[in-house]
Formats: structure tokens, sequence, C-alpha cells
């Protein structure tokens, strides 16, 4: 018969989960101590009795937006209404978000798939020059083209970043069919929004600020490692870390 953790086992692996995600919540914890240990693992119930009683349990963060499509690039029709996203590189959702520092204000961009949640493309810098903007696209374009391009469709606001010629380009060259939002709801890029939010609430709002762009950068490599390779995700299969559930995908 196996033995079963001690309360302090669980929560000394609690405390070492959350040195590197601090955000990450009681849920997904769970679901951590369940594959690492799944026969030594008390119930959910019990698990979530134990991190109320340790005051480990997590209060919501906070969220900030931005968007500027005051430029005179063309702006792209939303592809993407009512679209039922069923595989890998069918669509790929695009977005800047601030990141604070010590010395003034980051630019995180952004690239993911939007069928198994995996960042696949980005780079923090301290501006929000295009050539930025292009680069994320291009290190996703590296990481999955040996599957192939066919049916992509590229989903972005209307700033100047994704409009703009040689973002276009880049897209066009890879035949993808290019989307964007019409509106300024957050809704209309809700996967991009959310992963922000999950950088930005479950680590981010939950650290001390990096004290300079280099640092930051630092930080989110190690971020987004743990959040593509490590952590659950609802919206998978069995709830499997993105890069985990492509790899299951891929094999099958």
């Amino acid at each position: 018969m196996c033995r079963e953790l001690s309360e302090k086992e669980i929560l000394d692996t609690v405390r070492d989960i959350r040195h590197e995600a601090p955000g990450i919540g009681a849920y997904k914890l769970y679901l951590m101590f369940k594959e690492l240990y799944p026969d030594e693992m008390r119930g959910r119930d019990w698990f979530y009795g134990l991190m109320h009683e340790s005051h480990l349990m997590l209060k919501p963060g906070k969220r900030r937006h931005t968007t500027s499509s005051n430029h005179p690039y063309r702006k792209y029709k939303n592809m993407i209404k009512g679209l039922t996203v069923n595989r890998i590189n069918q669509l790929w959702v695009a977005d800047i978000t601030y990141i604070d520092t010590d010395e003034g204000v980051a630019y995180l961009h952004l690239l993911t798939d939007a069928f198994t949640h995996e960042i696949i493309g980005w780079i923090l810098s301290d501006s929000l020059v295009a050539s930025n903007t292009v680069t994320a696209l291009d290190m996703g374009i590296s990481h999955v083209s040996p599957l192939g391009f066919d049916g992509l469709i590229h989903h972005s606001d209307r700033g100047v970043q994704y409009c703009c010629n040689q973002y276009i380009d880049r897209l066009q060259a890879i035949k993808a069919t290019i989307s964007m939002t019409e509106d300024y709801k957050p809704t209309d890029n809700a996967i991009a929004e959310r992963v922000n939010g999950i950088i930005k609430q479950e680590w981010l709002y939950r650290m001390k600020r990096p004290p300079d762009v280099v640092a930051a950068r630092d930080l989110l490599a190690r971020i987004i490692d743990f959040y593509n390779n490590r952590r659950p995700h609802r919206s998978n299969r069995d709830m499997l870390p993105p890069v985990r559930f492509r790899e299951a995908l891929t094999c099958m």
C-alpha cells in the first residue's frame, strides 16, 4: 500500500512550484500533484481545504489593455467570427502587452496557436517598432514550419505593427489568411487576451518588478517555458500543457 503524502511534503512542493509560477491556482496544482504522485495524493476537496487553511489560495489580479489603430495601412476584416478551431496551425492569435520594469515600460509581442494555446513566438523589447513584432512572427513561422501552413488564419488587432507592409508581407509569403478585430472589445481577440492575462495574473503581478528590460526578458523566458511545458491548460485534452498537447497530436 502506498504512503500518502504528508501535509508538509505537499505544502513544501506547493511553495517550490509557486516559486516558479506564483500565480498558479489550486486546481492546476492539484492536477500536477496527481500526475507526480498518482497513488500517494489524496482527494481534491482535501487539497483545497489544506490550501485554504495554509492561506495559499490566490486572489485575482488586475489587468490593463492597449492598442492603437490610427494609421494609414489597410485594416483587414474579422475572419474568425463563428470559427471552430480544431487543429494545430489553423489559427494564430497575436497581441502586444505592456510589461512594467523599474526603468519604464517594455513591450511583450506574443504569437499563440489558438488550438494548443502554445506560445510559438515572442519577444520583449523596449519599443513598439514593427520589426520587433515581425521577430515574434518569424519565431513562430520557424517553430512550426515542419507542420505546414495550409489553411492558416492569423488574427490580431488593427495596430500599426500588424498592418504595416513588413508584417503583411511575411503573412502573405506563407499564404496565411489575414484577420483583424473590428471593434475594441477584448472578446474580439479573446485567446490572445487570455494568454496576456495568465502571464500577468499568475506571474508578473505576484512577483517583484524586474529592474530593466534585460532582467524582464530573462524572467519572461522562464515564465513562457513553464507556461508551455508544465502548466496544465483547461482548454486542452486531459488539461495537458500546450507543448505536450501538441506532441500528443502530432504523434497520433
